[in-house]
């Protein structure tokens, strides 16, 4: 199994499975690339702008079909709608680099898009805010299925890129909802909203914000603070290593793509060794860490190296990353797993050509990923897998 390879380069190629698996349809897809496919050529940085273009354009349009069904009293069906639409603005603007003009526009409309698309869809997902550094980390929240009680819970964090509405729609939500388990995908610092509408960059040091996030959990009414995991995308593999480390009252953790040593990744990076998450990729990540200039951004990531802080897990911990992950190399699935010596219950899963979910966080086939996690959190916070 192999990732969609439509451009002749990584990065788009990336952009479009993401949305794929998020639930985009394959003739939009085609209808927004087809235009779009010569400008690839110019490079993963030179073409954006027509690449925002065309799937804001797209997403436009489905705005406006919305609207049509939302006159006729179809709910259901514009919801529907304004979910490709979300996922298509999120999609132009994630490709854009820091400071483009149109992007905060196109992050706007990706916002209401989601919101109109909760509301009139009757999503299992609930808009919540976490106070934080005198600002909010948004979260959204999706219910346990067919718990009475206080439920367990997920912490789902974003990686470099990511935002909420994308962690939703991996659809580990909802395979955590159908096992009995509740989930709140967050923008944490240097992420999504956080970091667009509050201007709260990335910290290595996760246990700032984690700590806050489970404190509302665990005096949520309808979770049990006993049954509080945390899991994280991409990124999130180092911000979920440090939350387990520094704050152990989680119960359960798994990192969807094992991100090890992410200072040592950027200095490969700056030898052109693997492959780039995003278009612009120094000026994202410096936007992202609130850095004045690479200098500045190389300083504040020196911390982000799991090296002696895995040792300090003692909570079960399960490592997934895929066999052929061009941007972190699958060593650091192995170092993690290797250094987890005190946790109660560790596990190593590698995904491979036989099932697929073998590229970075399994954007090839994001299904073997969610359900392998679902599953592990099901057996270790207490839910049921059938």
């Amino acid at each position: 199994m192999a990732l969609y390879q439509f451009f002749p380069n990584y990065i788009w190629n990336l952009s479009v499975a993401i949305a794929m698996a998020s639930g985009a349809e394959i003739g939009e897809i085609v209808d927004m690339c087809q235009p779009i496919r010569d400008a690839a050529d110019k490079g993963a940085d030179a073409g954006t702008p027509q690449f925002m273009a065309e799937w804001a354009k797209m997403a436009d349009k489905l705005s406006a079909l919305a609207d049509e069904d939302l006159a006729k009293g179809r709910k259901f069906s514009a919801a529907d709608k304004l979910r490709r639409a979300c996922l298509y603005y999120t999609t132009a603007e994630r490709m854009q680099g820091h400071g483009h003009p149109g992007r905060m526009e196109t992050f706007r409309k990706a916002q209401n898009a989601f919101k109109a698309y909760v509301e009139y869809g009757r999503e299992n997902c609930e808009r919540v805010d976490i106070p934080y550094q005198g600002k909010s980390i948004p979260g959204l929240l999706t219910r346990a299925e067919g718990v009475e009680g206080p439920a367990p819970c997920v912490l789902f964090v974003n990686g470099l890129d990511s935002c909420k509405e994308l962690l939703y729609w991996t659809f580990l939500p909802k395979e955590l909802a159908r096992r009995g388990i509740s989930t709140l995908c967050i923008d944490q610092p240097g992420t999504g909203e956080t970091l667009r509408v509050h201007e709260l960059p990335a910290t290595p040091f996760t246990e700032e914000w984690a700590t806050p996030c489970f404190d509302w959990l665990a005096a949520h009414p309808e979770i049990d603070a006993d049954r509080i995991g945390i899991s994280g995308i991409s990124l999130g593999g180092h911000f979920v290593g440090r939350a387990a480390a520094f704050e152990p009252r989680f119960a359960s953790a798994a990192v969807w793509g094992a991100n090890h040593n992410w200072a040592e990744v950027q200095q490969k990076r700056l030898k052109s060794e693997g492959e780039n998450p995003v278009p612009h990729y120094w000026k994202h990540v410096m936007w992202v860490f609130g850095a004045s200039d690479m200098d500045d951004f190389f300083k504040k990531i020196e911390g982000m190296n799991l090296n002696g802080v895995m040792e300090k897990i003692r909570m079960p911990f399960l490592v997934t990353h895929g066999a052929e992950d061009r941007q972190i190399s699958l060593d650091y699935a192995h170092q993690a797993y290797d250094q987890l010596v005190n946790s109660e219950r560790r596990e190593l899963k590698i995904f491979t050509p036989r099932e697929g979910g073998v590229e970075h966080v399994g954007a090839d086939n994001m299904s073997f990923g969610r359900h392998y996690i679902a599953d592990w959190f099901a057996e270790t916070l207490g839910g049921h897998t059938g």
